[in-house]
């Protein structure tokens, strides 16, 4: 399970890996070691319970997520179909409490879901994807580009009342690029846009604030670039276990 706090008083991340004994789950619940996530009559409850790397920091709390509309529609990514991206629930609300750190908040939120036959690397050499708050929609632009050079961009607009519609052509910017030399093309309209801010900066992937326009109106988007390539590389494979420790040991629940 990947936590990661952002705030002014710093950031908590924790993705450790578990094994199969610390897993349990069902079609309403799913644990893993200590931290759980539930289906609600309204969206989902996740509690977490983790501990970061690379400070062994604690991560506790409970992220209560209401969907305004469940969303059916399913997207390949790729030119074989092999790869299937949904937006659950692109427009939903959520409250945040953590007790470790100290800090609350509510707000809007976004779920996804990513599935393949195939792992990420085997196919994609990256991609570029990124979503905003409009009016009463969540806007998303997905760009794709496959290890032969094909690519795909998908740009919709999902309704919070289930109404998925497609978005205008947007031309491809170019942020520069991060402290890793990742690049960061974005989509946006003609106007003022551009990087906000960088607030995850890895060897392969990278997240970020973007300003957009849709629509002619100016956006906050979140940001993020993937390059699978790099994920595959050696080096990148050796630092892994310095954030994504895995815990195999562990006592049955």
């Amino acid at each position: 399970m990947n936590v990661v706090l952002f705030g002014k008083s710093g950031k908590r991340w924790a993705m450790t890996e578990r094994g199969v004994s610390s897993l349990r789950r069902d079609e309403s619940f799913y644990q893993l070691g200590a931290s759980r996530a539930e289906v609600t009559d309204d969206g989902m409850l996740i509690h977490v319970d983790e501990t970061c790397v690379p400070l062994p920091l604690s991560l506790k709390g409970t992220v209560r997520v209401r969907f305004d509309a469940i969303n059916h529609t399913a997207f390949h990514l790729d030119s074989q179909r092999r790869h299937v991206w949904r937006p659950i629930a692109p427009c939903a609300s959520v409250d945040v409490h953590f007790t470790a750190p100290q800090q609350s908040w509510t707000g809007r939120a976004y779920v996804d879901s990513n599935w393949g036959t195939e792992p990420v690397e085997d196919r994609f050499d990256g991609w570029q994807w990124s979503r905003a708050d409009h009016h009463d929609s969540t806007c998303v632009y997905y760009d794709v580009i496959e290890k032969d050079g094909a690519t795909r961009s998908i740009a919709c607009a999902f309704g919070r009342d289930g109404h998925v519609a497609s978005l205008p052509p947007a031309a491809l910017h170019h942020a520069s690029k991060t402290g890793w030399r990742m690049i960061r093309p974005y989509r946006s309209e003609q106007g003022q846009h551009g990087l906000i801010e960088t607030v995850e900066d890895t060897p392969f992937y990278a997240r970020s604030l973007m300003a957009q326009i849709i629509a002619g109106e100016k956006v906050t988007a979140i940001h993020e670039s993937l390059s699978a390539t790099r994920f595959a590389s050696p080096a990148v494979q050796m630092m892994l276990p310095w954030r994504m420790p895995r815990w195999n040991k562990v006592p049955a629940l």
